[in-house]
C-alpha cells in the first residue's frame, strides 16, 4: 500500500510540473517579447520613454514621431566625449550594419546631453561620420532635460576652466518600435552581433 501511495505521489508531482510548463509555454505570460528580454526595468517598459521635442541637424524642430518611424536604437552622449561614446555609438552602428545585412532596417538615433557646445550642425556631422542612417538630435537646455528625463538618463556636467569640459552620463542604449514605444535597454559590455540578434528577435516578434 505504501508504495502505491508512492507511486500516486510521483504521478502527482510529475503532472503538477507538466502543468507548470505547459503554463508557462502558452499561457504563463502576455509579454509578447519574453523570449527576447535581456534586461529588467522595475516597474516595467512603460517607465521609460514617451514625448519629446528636439532640433535636427538642420535645425529644425522634430518629435519623436518625426524620427522613430522604425525600430530605433537611442542613445545619449556628446560629440565632444573623448572615449565611451565613440565606441558605444559605433557599437550600435555596427549592429545597424548586421542587421542591413540580413535585411532589416533601424535607425540609430544620438541625442546630445550638450547642447552648449553641440550644435544642430555639430550632432549631425557627428551622425553622419558614424553612419549614413544615423539622427542626430540636440536642442535647447530644457529640451534635452525632458527628453533625459523621459528615458530616466542621467547626465551631469563637470564645469572646468575650459571649452574641454566633461560630462557624466549613463551609458546605455534603448531599443523602441513606433507600435510599442520602449521595449529593451543594451547595457555597454553587449557587443554588436547580440544586439543585432536581440533586436531581430524583437521585430520578428512584434
Amino acid at each position: 500500500m505504501t508504495r502505491f501511495f508512492a507511486i500516486v505521489a510521483t504521478l502527482v508531482v510529475v503532472l503538477a510540473m507538466v502543468g507548470i510548463w505547459l503554463f508557462t509555454l502558452f499561457g504563463g505570460s502576455d509579454d509578447q517579447f519574453a523570449e527576447c528580454r535581456i534586461g529588467q526595468v522595475a516597474g516595467g517598459t512603460g517607465q521609460i520613454g514617451g514625448p519629446f521635442t528636439l532640433l535636427d541637424e538642420t535645425g529644425k524642430e522634430v518629435t519623436e514621431k518625426d524620427v522613430i518611424t522604425q525600430p530605433s536604437l537611442i542613445y545619449f552622449g556628446y560629440t565632444f566625449c573623448p572615449d565611451v561614446c565613440p565606441l558605444d555609438t559605433s557599437r550600435n552602428a555596427e549592429a545597424t550594419d548586421l542587421l542591413l545585412e540580413n535585411g532589416t532596417e533601424i535607425t540609430p538615433i544620438f541625442i546630445s546631453i550638450d547642447p552648449a557646445r553641440d550644435t544642430p550642425e555639430v550632432v549631425g556631422e557627428f551622425a553622419d561620420n558614424l553612419h549614413e542612417r544615423m539622427i542626430g538630435l540636440t536642442g535647447s537646455p530644457a529640451q534635452v532635460k525632458a527628453a533625459s528625463q523621459a528615458y530616466r538618463t542621467y547626465y551631469k556636467v563637470n564645469p572646468g576652466d575650459d571649452e574641454y569640459y566633461l560630462v557624466d552620463h549613463s551609458t546605455f542604449s534603448y531599443l523602441v518600435l513606433p507600435e510599442h514605444g520602449f521595449v529593451e535597454f543594451f547595457r555597454r559590455e553587449i557587443g554588436a552581433e547580440q544586439m543585432a540578434e536581440t533586436i531581430q528577435c524583437f521585430i520578428d516578434n512584434k
